[in-house]
């Protein structure tokens, strides 16, 4: 995997950049003017981030892993850790399906039904591979998505695994990875 140069992933211009972040030369963004991007911060190959109007804000030492995009009008928020395997998807921004309204960004909105609802991934939150948050989605620090889940707007729980289409609770995450941060912080520093 290669990386841009810090002087190349300045060029692309986003609102905020961290520093020591690695951002493969494959990734694609989008509105990067409303993008921020956090310290230590990892973006791997064919990844997507299309930032509407209420921007993506990328915390610390988070990983984005091949595959993944992070899209739509609303805002979508990203704390520190927080762990994306490959292929997972993040739409702050979905069609209505229903047949009231057409459909895709090529017909005036006047004509479509799009709900546009922030998503929110809270602190070591991991989504496992192939899943899908939709808008209005709030992720509660430390929770864990099974591969394969579809996570639907509502809230879910701090520290909980949830697995499944739609996404259910299945049992709690263990607290240790909290008590970890505390002595990587020391460590790093």
């Amino acid at each position: 995997m290669g990386f841009l140069s810090r002087k190349q992933v300045e060029k692309l211009r986003f609102k905020h950049l961290g520093k020591n972040v690695s951002i493969s030369g494959k990734a694609s963004f989008y509105r990067p003017e409303n993008i921020s991007i956090g310290d230590n911060t990892r973006i791997d190959d064919f990844v997507v981030i299309s930032a509407g109007d209420g921007g993506v804000n990328i915390g610390k030492n988070v990983h984005v892993a091949v595959f993944t995009s992070l899209i739509g009008k609303g805002k979508i928020t990203i704390d520190d850790y927080a762990n994306f395997s490959s292929r997972v998807s993040v739409y702050s921004s979905n069609d209505d399906y229903s047949g009231r309204f057409m459909t895709n960004p090529t017909v005036n909105e006047k004509f479509t039904g799009v709900d546009h609802s922030d998503v929110f991934i809270g602190k070591h939150v991991i989504i496992g591979c192939g899943s899908v948050i939709l808008p209005g989605a709030i992720l509660e620090e430390g929770v864990a998505i099974g591969a394969l889940s579809l996570v639907k707007a509502g809230k879910y729980k701090r520290l909980g695994i949830y697995v499944g289409a739609p996404a259910k609770y299945l049992k709690r995450r263990l607290r240790n990875l909290l008590k970890l941060e505390k002595e990587f912080e020391k460590f790093v520093k």
